[in-house]
């Protein structure tokens, strides 16, 4: 079971239906038994930062994520569920994140159209991720005005190119984030999130 975390700000029926054709059963729920009891958990989100941490909060499911990480299993963030895994963001002012990876959430600045959006070919930073078996680096979909900047090196698996490298996938030990929504993605996409999901399984669905 792979529990899709519902906060009020998620596209939820998107990343179900993904997760569905997959072949693995998932279930959109608020309640921390449910979510705690999953063998995988994916945190999606859309919206605003402080919007989103301000729900977490209110429903105590910022809580339940953070129990989640350090449970061992697999947890997947989403474009702004992500962003929401890093310490803190500048969206409409200062707000701290969840604090599960170290670093900040800035807006993008320079001559340029912002939002970011449009196919983008990733590059692999730490290509023996188990995130990317059997998955060539392919083209995914962005649609963001605010990217975040890692503190360590090592949590960057991936990046594409905005004028700047932009992170575009996340990961240290059991916590994951891909900055694009995969299951827009194409076939790259589908592959990364199944990817994910076959870890959550322990290797297979």
């Amino acid at each position: 079971m792979i529990a899709i975390i519902d906060y009020g700000m998620g596209n939820l029926h998107s990343v179900s239906k993904a997760v569905e054709r997959l072949g693995y059963e998932a279930v959109v729920t608020g309640d921390p038994t449910a979510i705690m009891a999953a063998e995988g958990a994916i945190l999606p989100g859309v919206g605003a930062f402080g919007d989103a941490m301000e729900h977490l909060r209110e429903t105590g499911l910022d809580a339940v994520v953070k129990q989640y990480a350090a449970s061992g299993k697999p947890l997947l963030g989403i474009c702004l569920g992500m962003q929401l895994l890093f310490s803190s963001s500048e969206e409409h002012g200062d707000h701290e994140g969840l604090g599960l990876l170290p670093g900040a959430v800035v807006r993008f600045r320079g001559d340029y159209k912002v939002p970011h959006m449009g196919w983008n070919r990733l590059s692999y930073k730490q290509a023996e991720s188990p995130i990317f078996a059997g998955i060539e680096e392919g083209h995914v979909y962005f649609v963001h005005s605010y990217h975040a900047k890692p503190e360590r090196e090592s949590d960057l698996l991936a990046v594409t190119d905005y004028y700047q490298p932009v992170t575009a996938i996340v990961g240290r030990d059991n916590v994951y984030g891909m900055q694009f929504h995969p299951e827009k993605s194409g076939e790259t996409g589908m592959k990364l999130l199944d990817n994910f999901l076959v870890l959550c399984n322990g290797g297979g669905a």
